[in-house]
């Protein structure tokens, strides 16, 4: 996309270094570098390869989509949250089907408390100036990019911004979870002169690099924790441990603060798995060039 519209390039690079979002400096149809991107939004890569998988770049607000029904999610949306911090963008959750709720009001209190980097707006996806509220975060250049599961009204969204008309589908009826309309991620021009960001929904989640991303969206626990009487303190039976005194006192929800250590070892465990792999895939090129040297050498008889 470029401010003459879509344009078709070609790399002479791997094209997995790519991402949506990215901004390139290209001459013709020519991809000549890559822009270091200002933020980027990544996760660990789903299924069992150990690798970082980045969902998008360049992303200003990132708009975590979920619905006013048995969608809404706190450990997802905290991980959504901790994603987005940890890649630099400002969080917007968007809670969508709020004309259908009993108290839209209810799930946007309840979003905001997750984290006080975020802003949460309660939206009916289906009505025009309802969904027109959020041109704020995607005129004048900037650029927002909804994730979210399937059904939650993405899609919708994005045809109220872009003035685009995609295909849409009912959620079930029985689990509120929706069917899969976005399959690939696009960047659109959005009518507010800014882009949009639409991604598929994401069924795994997983964190990797993403300490500070966490430590930012749990503050009040990462500062409980600079209180305890022992820097090694494991928060479980130790004494003079401020989080569970926190705990005890009322002050601190305990669901929330399970929720903070399991994604910090999801976190510490994922880390280490794509660097190691890392590691080998170094180590293993690195043999690989000395092995076609030492063939070179023996092909051109320097050897011996």
């Amino acid at each position: 996309m470029s401010p003459e519209g879509a344009l078709s390039l070609i790399s002479h690079e791997e094209t997995g270094r790519f991402a949506v979002g990215d901004w390139v400096v290209h001459e013709g149809s020519t991809i000549q570098r890559r822009l270091d991107p200002l933020t980027s939004i990544g996760r660990r890569a789903a299924g069992e390869e150990s690798k970082s998988q980045i969902i998008a770049t360049n992303v200003d607000t990132l708009g975590i989509v979920t619905s006013c029904n048995a969608d809404f999610n706190p450990a997802r949306l905290e991980r959504y949250l901790a994603i987005c911090a940890a890649g630099g963008a400002l969080p917007l959750i968007i809670l969508t089907k709020a004309d259908l709720a009993a108290d839209a009001e209810d799930f946007r209190h309840r979003a905001q408390r997750l984290s006080p980097l975020a802003n949460a707006i309660a939206i009916n996806a289906c009505d025009p100036e309802d969904v027109a509220r959020l041109e704020p975060w995607c005129r004048n250049g900037q650029t927002l990019a909804l994730v979210g599961s399937s059904g939650v009204g993405k899609t919708t969204i994005q045809n109220g911004l872009t003035g685009i008309a995609d295909l849409t589908q009912d959620i079930r009826e029985d689990d509120a979870k929706g069917r899969h309309t976005t399959t690939s991620r696009a960047l659109r021009p959005t009518l507010a002169g800014g882009w949009l960001i639409d991604t598929p929904g994401m069924r795994e989640l997983r964190l990797t690099d993403a300490a500070d991303g966490i430590d930012q969206v749990f503050a009040d626990i990462a500062e409980l924790t600079t209180a305890c009487r022992f820097s090694d303190c494991q928060h479980e039976t130790e004494p003079g441990c401020a989080i569970l005194a926190a705990i005890e006192g009322g002050h601190l929800d305990p669901a929330r603060f399970a929720r903070w250590q399991k994604l910090q070892r999801e976190d510490q465990y994922n880390t280490e798995a794509v660097h190691e792999a890392h590691a080998r895939y170094r180590r293993f090129s690195k043999m690989a060039k000395a092995g076609r040297e030492r063939s070179d050498f023996k092909r051109r008889g320097w050897e011996g």
